[in-house]
């Protein structure tokens, strides 16, 4: 078993308790609601949170309503979760932003918080600006057990959001058995793609940008020399997180980029752009999960529910075709009941 598979496993079993004794070995702080702290740019978070607002508000998708055949009627509807855990890497207060305001958007009734107790101030009061104050000052892998679990302080919730290190990713993918999560999102990614004319300060400032996040980030360029589809299939074959084009030929290329997790086209469109200002969600996939699966978006706080409604005529319509195949499947009680 894991260190990481052994605390989720303690918190699991012990709650609070557990919780205590983890936290302070790895943070060396007990758990507690985080107080907000001054300092914090208002204006650009609120700024931030309204592009958020604006971007995701969009993305809801349309309740369906289709009569299958005469008295067979089937709709599909989003609802709101109930419940999301989101997890801030330390002090990241755009990224309680990209979490917590889709969620809102979305009408997810509680919304709890857990960042690493350094910074924790910063992100309670960026939550508090959002009308959030539920915030714990507790990071890592405890933080993904008791939201998984629930403990005697923090309630378990129906999914857990957003990015993490190595730890909370491990965390995230071994919960993903008892709660639903969204994808592992980290360490950082990058792949440059330069072709005609590029500007290579400009890949060098892309490049160094996600190197900040830290030691871990990944960071490539990736030079097109004129033959666009080895570069593509190359590009494809990383799935990287963040990808940007530089140069007219590759620019090209953007409506063709299938596995990436954001694509960012030309020299103005900087990444860094993506993550404080645009409104586009900048929790992506990452370590090749692009190829399946793509970032955040309003439908991560949804889910949707099928409804179906038949009248007798409707279910003595379909009754040859259930008797038929519950035949070949063996299974006569399915048969039998809609012989009612």
């Amino acid at each position: 078993m894991s260190d990481v598979a052994r605390i989720l496993e303690d918190v699991r079993e012990r709650g609070d308790a557990a919780l205590l004794e983890w936290a302070l070995r790895l943070d060396g702080a007990e758990p507690r609601l985080a107080e907000p702290e001054d300092g914090v740019p208002a204006k650009a978070i609120l700024a931030l949170a309204g592009a958020v607002r604006r971007w995701h508000a969009l993305q809801r998708p349309a309740d369906l309503k289709l009569e299958v055949a005469p008295g067979v009627e089937l709709t599909r509807r989003w609802v709101p979760l109930a419940s999301v855990g989101i997890y801030v890497p330390r002090g990241l207060v755009s990224t309680l932003v990209m979490c917590a305001v889709p969620a809102q958007v979305a009408g997810v009734e509680r919304i709890v918080v857990a960042t690493p107790p350094a910074g924790a101030g910063a992100v309670a009061a960026a939550a508090r600006l959002l009308g959030i104050d539920e915030v714990w000052a507790l990071g890592g892998p405890p933080a993904i057990a008791a939201f998984a679990y629930g403990t005697e302080s923090i309630p378990r919730v129906d999914k857990i959001v957003g990015p993490g290190n190595a730890h909370v990713n491990e965390a995230k993918l071994l919960v993903s058995r008892d709660v639903a999560i969204d994808l592992p999102a980290g360490p950082s990614e990058v792949v440059v793609l330069t072709g005609d004319g590029t500007n290579e300060r400009v890949a060098e400032l892309e490049l160094a940008a996600q190197a900040e996040h830290g030691p871990d980030s990944v960071c490539r360029l990736v030079q097109a020399n004129g033959n666009l589809e080895r570069a593509l299939a190359q590009v494809e074959a990383l799935a990287p997180e963040h990808l940007v084009l530089l140069g007219e030929d590759v620019e090209a290329l953007a409506d063709r980029v299938r596995c990436a997790g954001s694509v960012f086209v030309g020299p103005w469109s900087a990444v860094a752009a993506g993550d404080y200002a645009t409104g586009a969600n900048h929790v992506l996939p990452t370590g090749g999960w692009a190829r399946a699966v793509g970032g955040l978006g309003l439908e991560t706080f949804l889910k949707p529910v099928t409804v179906q409604r038949l009248t007798a005529p409707g279910l003595a319509h379909l009754r040859p075709t259930v008797e038929a195949l519950a035949a070949v499947e063996g299974m006569a009680a399915h048969a039998e009941a809609v012989r009612r």
